[in-house]
């Protein structure tokens, strides 16, 4: 397919209208309100190194077959895929890793599209094309490497390019739960009772908790929000990237895309727990508390999104990467996929064999995790 790339330094260098119509409705992160937002309130750029270059594929006529969420890395932070033995590897080498290029949502371990299609597009040949595209601007630009993370894309395991790197996280699934109540009936006694020990602590802390779509989160809340994400990444020696105006801005823009559990003691918030909602899966993303409380982070960033799914209707909760403590609160390992492009073809032999002994180990370590299921085997989970 003869098709005319661009790469764009800005996502408003097209319409929201134009971007949304592309395949990204049943998956928020890649709305344009989402990337704008993290354009436009200062989470990008070099001080995290982040650099958008949105790959853009039009017919002749000018017509939009497809695009690409593409970004320039100075670095490997905010991935969740982790490379840096990559790195390490090509320095030894002699050779440069980075800029590299990252097709994914920054800051975001959540399964989705990479390949956005045109609705009147053929979808195969232009999955392929779009692929295509960005290697070929990867080769142009000199970049060591491009990396989809945590793809859904069936053709990008196709490609003969891309190299397959399997991961795990834990999601929990909703096969039609009427409510919270027949979920626990689908779990061990034992772990049932853990499980309401743990929200009757959660309760008898005097906090009322409350779940608010982005469209009813106000200027203050969004504040003290902010505060306590800072507060957390913080205490755990991370950086926190996303600004207020990134949070209450999203919370405008995507309204009941957006989903705000927080936890109040009085009329102030102590505690709060961030997540997008797609069109069949919630995603679980940020949390921050003033003080510890027992249980109130399993309260409101697994059993109220478990209920909020159940009351939706939708059929998965990703509750964010990492974790085997999920696995004793219902949910399972499933498996993730990225796929890597690598331009030095020594290299790449090299990191082809890594990826495949690193998969037996991550089906082995999964098979272990699954041993540990909290599911009674009549209830078929």
């Amino acid at each position: 397919m003869p098709l005319n790339t661009r790469l764009l330094s800005r996502i408003d260098e097209l319409s929201p209208e134009v971007w949304n119509a592309l395949s990204v409705e049943p998956y928020p992160f890649l709305r344009h309100e989402f990337l704008h937002a993290l354009e436009a309130h200062d989470c990008l750029g070099r001080y995290v190194g982040w650099f958008p270059r949105h790959l853009v594929c039009e017919e002749d006529d000018g017509r939009l077959i497809g695009a690409l969420p593409m970004y320039l890395k100075a670095n490997s932070f905010g991935e969740f895929v982790f490379d840096w033995s990559w790195a390490d590897a090509h320095e030894r080498c002699g050779l440069k890793y980075y800029p590299k290029a990252v097709i994914a949502s920054p800051f975001t371990p959540a399964n989705g599209p990479r390949l956005l299609i045109a609705e009147q597009a053929p979808r195969e040949t232009a999955a392929m094309a779009l692929i295509d595209a960005a290697l070929a601007a990867a080769r142009k630009l000199g970049l060591s490497s491009a990396h989809w993370l945590f793809g859904t894309d069936s053709e990008l395991a196709a490609h003969p390019e891309l190299l397959a790197r399997k991961g795990c996280q834990f999601h929990w699934e909703n096969p039609g739960y009427r409510d919270f109540e027949d979920f626990l009936d689908t779990l061990t006694a034992k772990r049932r009772k853990e499980i309401r020990r743990e929200r009757r602590q959660a309760a008898a802390a005097g906090l009322s908790i409350e779940r608010l779509p982005g469209d009813r989160v106000s200027d203050g809340a969004w504040r003290q929000f902010h505060r306590l994400y800072r507060i957390t990444f913080d205490k755990h020696g991370n950086h926190a990237a996303l600004t207020r105006a990134f949070f209450s801005g999203l919370g405008e823009a995507m309204g009941a895309q957006v989903l705000l559990t927080v936890a109040r003691k009085g009329d102030e918030i102590v505690a709060a727990a961030f997540s997008l909602v797609g069109s069949d899966a919630l995603y679980g993303r940020y949390w921050g508390a003033e003080d510890e409380v027992p249980a109130l982070h399993f309260e409101l960033c697994y059993y109220q999104g478990i209920e909020y799914c159940i009351q939706q209707g939708l059929r998965r909760f990703e509750p964010g990467a990492q974790g085997e403590h999920k696995v004793s609160r219902g949910f399972m390992p499933r498996p993730t996929w990225s796929y890597h492009w690598i331009a030095d073809p020594e290299l790449r032999v090299g990191i082809q064999r890594f990826v495949q002994r690193e998969a037996q180990d991550v089906d082995a370590y999964m098979d272990a995790l699954a041993g540990r299921s909290v599911y009674r085997r009549e209830a078929g989970c």
